[in-house]
This record gives C-alpha cells, sequence and structure tokens, in this order.
C-alpha cells in the first residue's frame, strides 16, 4: 500500500468487474469479489497488488460463487460472503475449499451485509420489505441467534467495532447496541 498518502492504483482486474472488498486483519492480503458474463469469484491479492489465489469453483464442479456482494474474513482465516443470487452465506477456508453455505432455514432468506466478531461469530443482515433480522452463526455455520430490534428494519450493512458493539444500517440511520455479554 502507500505511506505517503498518495494515490496508487492497486491492481487491474481485467474484465471482471469488483463488486466487494475486504482488507484482511490476519496478513494485509486483500480480498475482492468479482464478477464476469454471470461468472463470479473471489480473488486474493498480497499487500503489492499480485494475485495470490482465485476462488471460484468447489472442486472444480460447482460454482461457489453468483453475486457476492458483501465479503469478510473470520479469526480463522474463513472467508465468509453473504451471495445474494445463491441465497446464503457461502464460507470457504484459507485454502478455497468450501466449509459451508447457510441459507438461513428460508426460501426468502436475503443476506445483505456481513461481518465477523472477535469469538468468530459470523453477522449477516436478513433484509426483506417484510422483516428483517440479524442472523449470528457460529464459525461452523449454526444459528446461534436471531437478533432483532424495531430500530433495525431494512438492515443492508453491518460491523462490529472495536469495543464489541453491533452497528448496523438501515433505511437512513445506524443503529449501534451491545448483543455480546463479554468478549
Amino acid at each position: 500500500m502507500t505511506t505517503d498518502k498518495a494515490i496508487k492504483k492497486f491492481t487491474k482486474t481485467g474484465d471482471w468487474e469488483p463488486l466487494s472488498i475486504h482488507s484482511s486483519g490476519i496478513n494485509g492480503d486483500i480480498l475482492v469479489g468479482m464478477t464476469k458474463n454471470e461468472k463470479a469469484k473471489i480473488t486474493r491479492y498480497n499487500q503489492t497488488g499480485k494475485e495470490i489465489q482465485n476462488i471460484q469453483r468447489e472442486n472444480h464442479r460447482e460454482t461457489l460463487y453468483r453475486y457476492q456482494h458483501f465479503i469478510t474474513e473470520n479469526i480463522n482465516g474463513d472467508i465468509c460472503t453473504s451471495d445474494y443470487d445463491k441465497k446464503a452465506v457461502v464460507v470457504v477456508n484459507k485454502s478455497g475449499q468450501h466449509r459451508f453455505s447457510y441459507t438461513g432455514g428460508k426460501r426468502n432468506f436475503s443476506p445483505y451485509g456481513i461481518c465477523t466478531d472477535v469469538l468468530g461469530h459470523i453477522l449477516v443482515c436478513h433484509f426483506t420489505f417484510q422483516n428483517t433480522a440479524v442472523h449470528l452463526l457460529d464459525q461452523d455455520g449454526h444459528l446461534k441467534a436471531l437478533l432483532t430490534q424495531p430500530e433495525i428494519s431494512r438492515a443492508s450493512c453491518i460491523c462490529v467495532d472495536n469495543e464489541n458493539n453491533l452497528c448496523v444500517g438501515s433505511n437512513d440511520t445506524v443503529t449501534v447496541f451491545k448483543y455480546l455479554k463479554s468478549a
């Protein structure tokens, strides 16, 4: 990256259109979710912009992604994406092997914003015009809780801050609240 506050082109993605981006807190790599001609992939770049990994298919067969609009990395190195077209949270390990897909237990699961916390939980916004909830998953994709608040209707983006507060963007509001008893 750059230390002199200058703007620098990091890398070229060719025909692939970037949809989502995440800077790894583990090693500083940049993860980019991209699409091209109805194909999708995650590409890992090192800090100099060199491509070091492409994740597109599960064991060279089934396509892992369709429209991975949000991306993050868990404390164990898993890459977690919310894929709106697949209606799933898709998680692969740091080697790119598919670990699990979480579909919310309902047909109309609409995952949007996604983040992880200090305990390795995966938090994802489920957004529809009828209802909204934040699904709290463990590292293996099991639902631990549904977090709902009247203030988070139409939640679409989410993060956890340095003090373990959950920050949720919805409509014209950002709501911040505690969701962990202790971390």
